[in-house]
Formats: C-alpha cells, sequence, structure tokens
C-alpha cells in the first residue's frame, strides 16, 4: 500500500514524451521506472478521458461524451472510492476536474478548496488555459506539504494549450513537453522520500495540425510512466487507458470496484 501521486500532463502524445521527457526516460533506462504505451478512449478528447482515466469505464458508459457535456461523475471512481475508504484526496488541475468530482464551479470561490466535503478534499484549480506549468506544480507540492493526501492528481495543461496554439509537432508543444519534465525532475526525488508512487500520462496526444478527438495513432496514443514499478505479465505496448484508475485504488490498498479493469500490477 502506497500514496500515489497522478500526474495527468493534458495533451502529451506518447513520441513527444519519450522524445523530450529526460529526466523520466532516465529513470527508465536506469530501471527506476518502466514505461508503457496507452490508448486514449474514443473520443479522445478531454473531459471523456478525465472520466475515463479516473473512472476506468469507457465514455460510452459513463456519458462524458463531449468536453460540452459539463455535469458531475455518475460511476465509481478514483477519488470517490479513494475517500470513502478514509484516504485523504487532493487535486491541482484544471476546474473541469473539479466540476467532474466535486461539482458545479465557481471561478473564485472554488478556486481553493481545503477539507471540503466532496470526492475531491484538498484542491487548487485553474480556469485559463494558459495557467503556467510551474506554477501548478508548485500549488501540487503544496498540497502535498500541508495536507500529506493518499491520492493527489496533479493535471498541467502547457502541452495541450500550445499544441492547439501551434501544432503538435511545434517547438512551443516540445518545449513544454519538456518544462513538465524538468518540474517533475526538481520534484519527483522529495515526493519518492515521502512514500509517494509517482504515475505519470496523459488523456490524449495532439496532431501536427493542433487537433485532437478522433482515431488517428498520434493523437490517441499516450505515455504511460510508473516510478518505482513492480509489474508484471504486460508488454510496453499493451496497456490501455482505462487501467489507470484500478492501478491508483491498488496502489492506495482499496478494492477497485468490479466496474473497473485489472490493474496493471504483478
Amino acid at each position: 500500500m502506497s500514496k500515489v501521486i497522478l500526474v495527468l500532463v493534458d495533451g502529451l502524445g506518447f513520441a513527444t514524451a519519450v522524445r523530450e521527457m529526460g529526466y523520466l526516460e532516465g529513470l527508465v533506462a536506469q530501471g527506476f521506472a518502466k514505461r508503457w504505451g496507452m490508448r486514449s478512449v474514443l473520443p479522445s478528447l478531454s473531459r471523456p478521458a478525465y472520466e475515463s482515466v479516473l473512472t476506468g469505464v469507457t465514455p460510452a458508459v459513463h456519458g462524458i461524451t463531449s468536453n460540452k457535456v459539463n455535469r458531475l461523475s455518475r460511476v465509481p471512481g478514483v477519488f470517490g472510492e479513494a475517500r470513502a475508504a478514509g484516504k485523504v484526496t487532493a487535486a491541482a488541475a484544471y476546474s473541469w476536474i473539479s466540476e467532474l468530482y466535486n461539482g458545479p464551479f465557481d471561478p473564485v470561490l472554488d478556486r481553493e478548496v481545503v477539507d471540503g466535503p466532496g470526492a475531491i478534499q484538498h484542491g487548487r484549480f485553474y480556469v485559463l488555459d494558459p495557467f503556467p506549468d510551474q506554477e501548478l506544480y508548485w500549488q501540487a507540492d503544496l498540497l502535498v506539504r500541508r495536507h500529506q493526501p493518499d491520492f493527489l492528481l496533479i493535471h498541467p495543461m502547457g502541452c495541450d494549450h500550445m499544441g492547439h496554439e501551434h501544432g503538435g509537432e511545434s517547438l512551443e508543444y516540445r518545449r513544454a513537453a519538456a518544462e513538465s519534465d524538468d518540474a517533475l525532475a526538481q520534484l519527483i526525488p522529495s515526493w519518492r522520500e515521502a512514500g509517494y508512487r509517482v504515475l505519470v500520462t496523459a488523456d490524449h496526444g495532439m496532431c501536427k495540425d493542433g487537433h485532437h478527438g478522433g482515431t488517428d495513432a498520434v493523437v490517441r496514443r499516450v505515455p504511460f510512466y510508473m516510478i518505482d514499478a513492480e509489474t508484471g505479465g504486460i508488454a510496453p505496448d499493451e496497456a490501455d487507458q482505462l487501467s489507470v484508475a484500478p492501478t491508483v485504488l491498488s496502489l492506495l490498498g482499496v478494492q477497485p470496484p468490479k466496474t473497473m479493469t485489472a490493474p496493471i500490477l504483478s
């Protein structure tokens, strides 16, 4: 049983992660982490994919089928299951995450949550897409230091924003991935010392035209890094995005509900 930090890098495609995330790839090369390719759900859009990553079921099942479907989650997910099991939950994330798991979002009153009643107990939420990733990582580390959550979601938007603005093959997009990797290089060592298992993945990738949502491999194939992994039985290119939620719960020592698939664990 471990405490878990899940980093959901919005818009980070698999090839860009392998090319630009030198710190994470270094951990893989040295045997301190494992990396899989994962298939994003369809549609490969943000809000449907957030819900799928955090509940382990497809958009056709959970019903968040478009970025314009804005309501509370209606299926068991990581935040709710963890909190029901007595775990402390937290998120440093885009406001859509708050809308999915805590309810309607007021951009002033709900930006900061401290010991709230919702599934996300502690939170720091942003509204504008160009919110700096480094600022978000610092907000996340503040949550770690103040509240020692058992489960923390970190959701930076830099890759997605730069991909939409400049395209998925642009210098700006690649640089956003590298900057996220550098922020993680500064923080992951202290998180590991504090007893956290760190997982890094994405909701979807980005095509060269700055688009996603369809079936092309460049928008569906995303990375999944597990730091300090003890895994077996699944080849690096055979993992499925729906296995993230049960993996998180299993690491937390919480039994995944029957709605979820098998976790990536030995």
